[in-house]
């Protein structure tokens, strides 16, 4: 019997190198895997929208793997093109959200369809911009011009000041709604009981496998409930010392075939050396 069915990881900073691309190496092991039979499932903070070109780049539509988005908030089957769940911030938390933002003083920004919408362009809001390909959209009333339930907002600042509004908001907020810190100076929001590791659950229990036969990659706060949740979590190299903490194993970074690496030493009991040789 295969000791693992499933392979999920976060997408920047995890599967993709610096420069935004999965390395060949990476590549390799995850369509290996695939034939093999492991599905895979790509677990970002970002929108579906942004996570679609790496899935084709992968197969996941040929060989059945699922994108989870919005940090959990969203899940697409790739093999019949359809969202099996999605969960949308109340409406009513707009207004709250953007004059909790102008209190402390943090940028904000939130998706309506496939444009980011923010009051003020941003250095951090230009930063998503890049990593999604999604055009950013300035507006004068961002309360009004939201006419749409969004999945998630964000605000955004240089990192030690947003980690004081996060403890400060998570005090305040946490118990009506799901707060993590992706990046660094991104502190999204959004529904209650929003977790990629409830997304993989609901996931592993529609293919009818256990968890514990599960992998999970990730190197950032919003990780850990997809790391400690699955049989084995996997800290990049250039994880958050926290994140590595609370991790089952620490690979190499995102630079350095960390994935790859660890698949042929965990699933095929192979080393890398081993293996190109």
């Amino acid at each position: 019997m295969r000791e693992y069915n499933a392979i999920a990881m976060d997408l920047d900073d995890t599967l993709l190198t610096s420069d935004l691309q999965i390395s060949n190496e990476t590549k390799k092991a995850l369509l290996k895997c695939q034939e093999d039979g492991i599905i895979v499932i790509l677990a970002s903070g970002r929108p579906i929208y942004a996570i679609e070109k790496y899935a084709k780049e992968l197969e996941l539509e040929k060989y059945g793997g699922y994108i989870v988005g919005f940090n959990g908030a969203a899940v697409k089957d790739c093999h019949t093109g359809q969202l099996i769940m999605q969960k949308n911030l109340p409406a009513n938390y707009i207004q709250e959200l953007y004059d909790l933002s102008i209190k402390n003083k943090v940028y904000i920004h939130t998706y309506v369809g496939d444009e980011i919408i923010t009051p003020h362009n941003n250095s951090y809001t230009e930063i998503e911009g890049k990593l999604t390909g999604m055009p950013i959209k300035e507006v004068s009333d961002f309360v009004k011009s939201i006419d749409q339930e969004v999945v998630k907002v964000l605000m955004l600042e240089e990192p030690e000041y947003l980690k004081t509004v996060y403890d400060k908001l998570n005090c305040d907020l946490g118990h009506r709604l799901s707060l993590t810190i992706s990046k660094p100076y991104f502190l999204e929001i959004m529904d209650t009981g929003i977790e990629k590791g409830i997304a993989l659950t609901h996931i592993c229990n529609k293919l009818g496998i256990k968890k514990e036969t599960l992998i999970a990659f990730g190197d950032s706060y919003n990780d850990l409930s997809m790391l400690k949740n699955a049989g084995l979590g996997i800290a990049m190299g250039n994880a958050q010392v926290d994140v590595k903490k609370q991790s089952d194993y620490v690979t190499d970074g995102n630079n350095e075939n960390g994935i790859a690496n660890a698949l042929w030493r965990f699933v095929y009991k192979e080393t890398p050396l081993y293996k190109i040789a």
